[in-house]
Protein backbone atom coordinates (compact mmCIF):
# COMPACT_ATOMS: atom_id res chain seq x y z
CA UNK A 1 0.00 0.00 0.00
CA UNK A 2 1.70 3.40 -0.88
CA UNK A 3 0.27 4.95 1.72
CA UNK A 4 1.95 2.82 4.22
CA UNK A 5 5.18 3.41 2.57
CA UNK A 6 4.64 7.62 2.60
CA UNK A 7 3.70 7.01 6.40
CA UNK A 8 6.90 4.68 6.95
CA UNK A 9 8.86 7.26 5.37
CA UNK A 10 7.91 10.16 6.99
CA UNK A 11 8.44 8.49 10.50
CA UNK A 12 11.80 7.50 9.62
CA UNK A 13 12.54 11.02 8.93
CA UNK A 14 10.85 12.73 11.58
CA UNK A 15 12.69 13.71 14.85
CA UNK A 16 9.87 13.13 17.32
CA UNK A 17 6.74 11.09 16.95
CA UNK A 18 3.50 11.51 18.88
CA UNK A 19 0.38 9.09 18.56
CA UNK A 20 -3.03 10.50 19.11
CA UNK A 21 -5.45 7.78 19.37
CA UNK A 22 -9.86 7.75 19.76
CA UNK A 23 -12.53 5.62 19.92
CA UNK A 24 -11.98 4.12 16.80
CA UNK A 25 -9.21 2.12 18.34
CA UNK A 26 -10.64 0.34 20.61
CA UNK A 27 -13.58 -0.71 18.56
CA UNK A 28 -11.60 -3.46 17.14
CA UNK A 29 -12.00 -4.45 21.14
CA UNK A 30 -15.37 -4.90 20.98
CA UNK A 31 -16.07 -1.21 22.83
CA UNK A 32 -19.09 0.68 20.78
CA UNK A 33 -17.66 4.67 19.25
CA UNK A 34 -19.91 7.18 21.12
CA UNK A 35 -20.62 8.86 17.48
CA UNK A 36 -21.49 8.12 14.52
CA UNK A 37 -22.69 4.69 13.34
CA UNK A 38 -23.17 2.40 15.95
CA UNK A 39 -22.21 4.63 18.18
CA UNK A 40 -23.38 4.80 21.88
CA UNK A 41 -24.88 7.98 21.73
CA UNK A 42 -26.19 7.65 18.48
CA UNK A 43 -28.32 5.01 19.39
CA UNK A 44 -29.23 6.41 22.82
CA UNK A 45 -28.80 10.16 22.73
CA UNK A 46 -26.63 12.81 24.49
CA UNK A 47 -25.29 12.60 27.22
CA UNK A 48 -25.84 14.94 30.53
CA UNK A 49 -23.95 17.71 29.58
CA UNK A 50 -24.17 19.26 33.34
CA UNK A 51 -22.64 15.99 34.75
CA UNK A 52 -19.77 17.48 36.50
CA UNK A 53 -21.88 20.25 37.31
CA UNK A 54 -24.55 17.36 38.99
CA UNK A 55 -21.48 15.51 40.68
CA UNK A 56 -20.62 19.28 42.74
CA UNK A 57 -24.10 19.66 43.45
CA UNK A 58 -24.43 16.27 44.94
CA UNK A 59 -21.32 13.94 45.47
CA UNK A 60 -23.02 11.99 47.73
CA UNK A 61 -25.74 10.63 45.66
CA UNK A 62 -23.38 10.38 42.82
CA UNK A 63 -21.61 7.91 44.99
CA UNK A 64 -24.72 6.30 46.11
CA UNK A 65 -25.62 5.76 42.42
CA UNK A 66 -22.57 3.98 41.46
CA UNK A 67 -22.02 1.89 44.59
CA UNK A 68 -25.49 0.35 44.02
CA UNK A 69 -24.57 -0.66 40.33
CA UNK A 70 -25.96 1.94 37.87
CA UNK A 71 -24.61 0.98 34.68
CA UNK A 72 -22.92 2.75 32.27
CA UNK A 73 -25.09 3.74 28.80
CA UNK A 74 -25.47 0.93 26.55
CA UNK A 75 -23.64 -1.70 28.17
CA UNK A 76 -20.20 0.54 27.92
CA UNK A 77 -19.53 -1.07 31.77
CA UNK A 78 -19.34 -4.14 30.47
CA UNK A 79 -17.94 -4.05 27.18
CA UNK A 80 -15.08 -2.19 29.26
CA UNK A 81 -14.65 -5.24 31.98
CA UNK A 82 -14.48 -7.85 28.59
CA UNK A 83 -12.34 -5.49 26.41
CA UNK A 84 -8.73 -7.08 25.40
CA UNK A 85 -5.82 -5.17 23.44
CA UNK A 86 -6.03 -5.76 19.85
CA UNK A 87 -3.31 -5.79 17.40
CA UNK A 88 -3.40 -1.99 16.92
CA UNK A 89 -2.72 -1.26 20.77
CA UNK A 90 0.31 -3.80 20.43
CA UNK A 91 1.55 -2.24 17.63
CA UNK A 92 1.76 0.99 19.33
CA UNK A 93 3.72 -0.58 21.97
CA UNK A 94 5.72 -2.20 20.27
CA UNK A 95 6.58 2.18 18.17
CA UNK A 96 6.88 3.11 21.84
CA UNK A 97 9.71 -0.01 22.79
CA UNK A 98 11.32 -0.04 19.51
CA UNK A 99 12.10 3.64 19.79
CA UNK A 100 10.30 5.29 17.08
CA UNK A 101 6.75 6.55 19.11
CA UNK A 102 7.58 8.78 21.95
CA UNK A 103 4.64 9.45 23.57
CA UNK A 104 0.90 8.28 23.20
CA UNK A 105 -1.95 10.75 23.52
CA UNK A 106 -5.32 9.42 24.04
CA UNK A 107 -8.98 10.40 24.33
CA UNK A 108 -9.95 6.69 25.62
CA UNK A 109 -11.04 5.47 29.09
CA UNK A 110 -10.34 1.93 28.85
CA UNK A 111 -6.40 1.21 30.16
CA UNK A 112 -5.70 -0.76 26.93
CA UNK A 113 -3.07 0.58 26.30
CA UNK A 114 -1.43 0.21 29.21
CA UNK A 115 -2.51 -3.56 28.90
CA UNK A 116 -0.97 -3.67 25.28
CA UNK A 117 2.39 -2.43 27.10
CA UNK A 118 2.16 1.32 25.90
CA UNK A 119 4.09 3.00 29.24
CA UNK A 120 4.34 6.85 27.78
CA UNK A 121 0.47 7.09 27.85
CA UNK A 122 -1.66 10.84 28.57
CA UNK A 123 -5.26 10.37 29.09
CA UNK A 124 -6.52 13.05 28.42
CA UNK A 125 -10.37 12.36 29.58
CA UNK A 126 -9.26 10.11 32.02
CA UNK A 127 -9.06 6.18 33.11
CA UNK A 128 -12.21 3.89 34.04
CA UNK A 129 -10.11 2.05 36.61
CA UNK A 130 -8.71 4.57 39.13
CA UNK A 131 -10.21 7.35 40.96
CA UNK A 132 -9.16 10.74 41.15
CA UNK A 133 -8.99 13.58 43.50
CA UNK A 134 -10.48 16.54 42.43
CA UNK A 135 -8.35 18.93 44.65
CA UNK A 136 -5.04 17.66 44.32
CA UNK A 137 -5.72 15.71 41.46
CA UNK A 138 -3.72 12.36 42.75
CA UNK A 139 -4.75 9.39 41.76
CA UNK A 140 -5.85 5.99 42.85
CA UNK A 141 -6.15 2.10 41.60
CA UNK A 142 -10.28 1.63 41.96
CA UNK A 143 -10.43 -1.82 43.19
CA UNK A 144 -7.68 -1.39 46.12
CA UNK A 145 -8.81 2.45 47.18
CA UNK A 146 -10.54 2.06 50.48
CA UNK A 147 -13.95 3.81 50.87
CA UNK A 148 -14.69 4.82 54.15
CA UNK A 149 -16.55 7.53 53.97
CA UNK A 150 -19.70 8.59 51.11
CA UNK A 151 -18.68 10.78 49.51
CA UNK A 152 -14.43 9.36 49.68
CA UNK A 153 -12.36 12.08 50.64
CA UNK A 154 -8.41 12.00 49.37
CA UNK A 155 -6.05 10.71 51.91
CA UNK A 156 -3.47 13.35 50.80
CA UNK A 157 -5.72 16.02 51.03
CA UNK A 158 -9.03 15.68 52.30
CA UNK A 159 -10.21 16.74 48.32
CA UNK A 160 -13.19 14.76 47.02
CA UNK A 161 -12.73 11.74 45.07
CA UNK A 162 -14.54 11.10 41.61
CA UNK A 163 -13.95 8.79 39.02
CA UNK A 164 -11.20 9.71 36.70
CA UNK A 165 -12.98 10.20 34.03
CA UNK A 166 -13.49 13.78 32.88
CA UNK A 167 -17.32 14.49 32.92
CA UNK A 168 -18.91 17.10 30.94
CA UNK A 169 -18.53 20.36 31.98
CA UNK A 170 -15.80 19.43 33.91
CA UNK A 171 -11.73 20.73 32.59
CA UNK A 172 -9.15 18.35 31.64
CA UNK A 173 -7.06 17.99 35.04
CA UNK A 174 -4.41 20.76 34.60
CA UNK A 175 -1.40 17.92 35.00
CA UNK A 176 -2.78 16.06 31.86
CA UNK A 177 -3.16 18.74 30.15
CA UNK A 178 0.46 19.95 30.42
CA UNK A 179 1.20 17.05 29.13
CA UNK A 180 0.11 16.99 26.08
CA UNK A 181 0.85 20.42 25.11
CA UNK A 182 4.58 19.44 26.09
CA UNK A 183 4.31 16.23 24.04
CA UNK A 184 2.96 18.11 20.90
CA UNK A 185 5.04 21.21 20.86
CA UNK A 186 7.92 18.52 20.46
CA UNK A 187 6.13 16.33 18.05
CA UNK A 188 6.81 16.78 14.02
CA UNK A 189 5.33 13.89 12.94
CA UNK A 190 1.83 12.86 14.34
CA UNK A 191 -0.01 9.63 14.20
CA UNK A 192 -3.77 10.83 14.33
CA UNK A 193 -5.69 7.14 15.01
CA UNK A 194 -9.34 6.24 15.21
CA UNK A 195 -10.65 9.94 16.63
CA UNK A 196 -13.61 12.08 14.89
CA UNK A 197 -11.47 14.73 15.41
CA UNK A 198 -14.45 16.99 16.50
CA UNK A 199 -13.55 16.55 20.50
CA UNK A 200 -11.62 19.85 22.03
CA UNK A 201 -9.10 20.35 23.31
CA UNK A 202 -7.45 16.68 22.03
CA UNK A 203 -8.34 17.72 18.63
CA UNK A 204 -6.59 20.74 18.74
CA UNK A 205 -3.15 18.46 19.22
CA UNK A 206 -2.64 17.87 15.67
CA UNK A 207 -3.41 21.11 14.48
CA UNK A 208 -1.13 22.50 16.54
CA UNK A 209 1.51 20.42 14.70
CA UNK A 210 0.66 21.41 11.68
CA UNK A 211 0.79 25.07 12.46
CA UNK A 212 3.93 24.14 13.52
CA UNK A 213 5.38 22.40 10.33
CA UNK A 214 4.52 18.77 11.50
CA UNK A 215 3.65 16.09 9.15
CA UNK A 216 0.16 14.75 10.13
CA UNK A 217 -0.56 10.78 9.02
CA UNK A 218 -4.32 9.66 9.88
CA UNK A 219 -5.41 6.11 10.05
CA UNK A 220 -9.20 5.94 10.18
CA UNK A 221 -11.29 3.85 7.72
CA UNK A 222 -13.70 6.81 7.44
CA UNK A 223 -13.13 11.05 6.53
CA UNK A 224 -12.98 12.44 9.82
CA UNK A 225 -12.80 16.91 10.67
CA UNK A 226 -9.08 15.98 10.71
CA UNK A 227 -8.82 14.64 7.23
CA UNK A 228 -8.27 17.94 5.19
CA UNK A 229 -4.96 18.99 7.27
CA UNK A 230 -3.65 15.65 7.14
CA UNK A 231 -0.06 14.81 4.84
CA UNK A 232 -1.03 11.09 4.65
CA UNK A 233 -3.79 9.63 4.93
CA UNK A 234 -4.45 5.62 5.60
CA UNK A 235 -8.30 4.24 5.26
CA UNK A 236 -7.95 1.10 6.76
CA UNK A 237 -9.32 0.03 10.69
CA UNK A 238 -6.05 0.79 12.76
CA UNK A 239 -5.64 -3.15 13.76
CA UNK A 240 -4.67 -3.80 10.10
CA UNK A 241 -3.02 -0.83 9.14
CA UNK A 242 -0.58 -0.22 12.47
CA UNK A 243 0.76 -4.22 12.14
CA UNK A 244 1.82 -3.68 9.00
CA UNK A 245 3.23 0.16 9.67
CA UNK A 246 5.34 -1.65 12.31
CA UNK A 247 6.81 -4.49 10.08
CA UNK A 248 7.79 -2.43 7.45
CA UNK A 249 9.65 0.04 9.86
CA UNK A 250 10.96 -3.43 11.08
CA UNK A 251 12.56 -3.81 7.82
CA UNK A 252 13.92 -0.73 7.20
CA UNK A 253 15.58 0.19 10.29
Amino acid sequence: MEEIEAAVEAILRARYVVALTGAGVSVESGIPPFRGPGGLWTRFGEPDMRGFERFKADPKGWWERRLRGVSRPGGLGEALRRARPNPGHYALAELERMGVLRALITQNIDNLHFKAGSRNVIEIHGNAYKLRCVSCHSRFDRESFRIEEIPPRCPLCGGLIKSDTVMFGEPIPPDVLRRCYEETAKCDCMLVIGTSGVVYPAASLPIAVKQSGGVLIEVNPRETELTPLCDIIIRAPSGEALPRLVEEIKRRK
